[in-house]
C-alpha cells in the first residue's frame, strides 16, 4: 500500500512536470487500453528518459518498466527506482555472465500479467532519434509468450505505442502519443508454432509503430526524405499527413523565407 502511495505521489509530480517542460501534449488512442487485465506497451524509442514518463502519465494503469541495466549500479538508486516498479534487463554489453540475470527478470514479468497488471517494454532496445522504427528485437515476445506458457488461463494484450516529438532535441517540444489497437496475444500462441508466432507478434507491432509515429524508412534516402520535412517546415506531430507524404514521395515546397535567408 505505501509503494501505491509513493508512486502515486510521484506519478503526479512527474505529470505536473510534463505539462510545463512541454510545448503541447496530443494524446490519441487511450480508448485502445484495456481498463483491467494484462497488457503490454510496446512503445518507440527517440528520446531516452522522458519517453517512459509521457506514455505512464497519458493513462490511469500502473506501470512495471524495464530499463538498462546500468541505471541499477548505484545501490540508492536501486532502491528507489525499485519502488517505482522499475526492473533492470541485461544485455550483452553489460557481460555474458550478467545475461543469466534475466531469468529472474522474465519471471517476474510473468508474475506481473498473471496479476493482470501492466508492464512496458521499448523492443528497440535502445534510444534514437532518428524518424525510422528499428528492426524490433525477439526479448519482449519471449516474455509474452513465456508467461502464456505458464499461465494457461490468462491473455496479455500488446499495445503498440508511437511517440513524435516535433523537434526532440529542442525543449520546450511538442508530442503526440498514439495508443495503437489491441493486439491479443493468445490466439496467436495457441494457432502456431513458437517461431512463428514470434514472428507474426514482431511484424503485427512492428507494422502498427510505422503507422504511429513519423517512418522515414532507414534506406540511402533517409537524409533526402528527412531534409525534405525540415525544409517544408511539416509539423511532425500531424503523423497520418506526414508518413502519407513520406509514402506518395510527394512533399510541399520548401519555405521561401527560409530560402531566402
Amino acid at each position: 500500500m505505501l509503494q501505491k502511495i509513493w508512486f502515486a505521489l510521484v506519478w503526479t509530480y512527474v505529470k505536473l512536470g510534463l505539462f510545463f517542460y512541454s510545448k503541447k501534449i496530443i494524446i490519441k488512442g487511450t480508448e485502445n487500453i484495456p481498463k483491467k487485465g494484462a497488457v503490454l506497451f510496446a512503445v518507440n524509442h527517440p528520446n531516452g528518459l522522458v519517453d517512459p514518463l509521457y506514455v505512464t502519465t497519458t493513462h490511469n494503469r500502473r506501470n512495471h518498466y524495464l530499463v538498462r541495466a546500468a541505471t541499477f549500479k548505484n545501490p540508492i538508486v536501486k532502491k528507489i527506482l525499485e519502488s517505482l516498479y522499475l526492473m533492470p534487463i541485461y544485455r550483452i554489453r553489460d557481460g555474458i555472465k550478467q545475461l543469466a540475470n534475466n531469468q529472474q527478470i522474465f519471471d517476474k514479468c510473468h508474475r506481473i500479467f498473471e496479476k493482470g497488471e501492466t508492464l512496458m517494454i521499448f523492443p528497440e532496445g535502445s534510444h534514437d532519434k532518428k524518424r525510422t522504427i528499428r528492426p524490433l528485437s525477439k526479448g519482449f515476445t519471449r516474455i509474452v509468450f513465456g508467461a502464456l506458457e505458464k499461465h494457461e488461463d490468462i491473455d496479455i494484450t500488446v499495445i503498440p505505442v508511437g511517440l513524435t516529438y516535433q523537434h526532440p532535441s529542442d525543449y520546450p517540444s511538442k508530442i503526440i502519443i498514439n495508443y495503437g489497437k489491441p493486439i491479443k496475444t493468445r490466439a496467436i500462441y495457441n494457432s502456431n508454432t513458437p517461431a512463428k508466432a514470434i514472428n507474426i507478434l514482431k511484424a503485427n507491432v512492428t507494422e502498427q509503430l510505422q503507422k504511429l509515429t513519423v517512418h522515414i524508412p532507414d534506406d540511402d534516402n533517409y537524409e533526402t526524405v528527412l531534409q525534405k520535412l525540415n525544409n517544408a517546415q511539416v509539423d511532425f506531430t500531424e503523423v497520418d499527413k506526414v508518413n502519407s507524404m513520406i509514402l506518395k514521395n510527394t512533399f510541399p515546397k520548401q519555405n521561401l523565407i527560409k530560402k531566402i535567408m
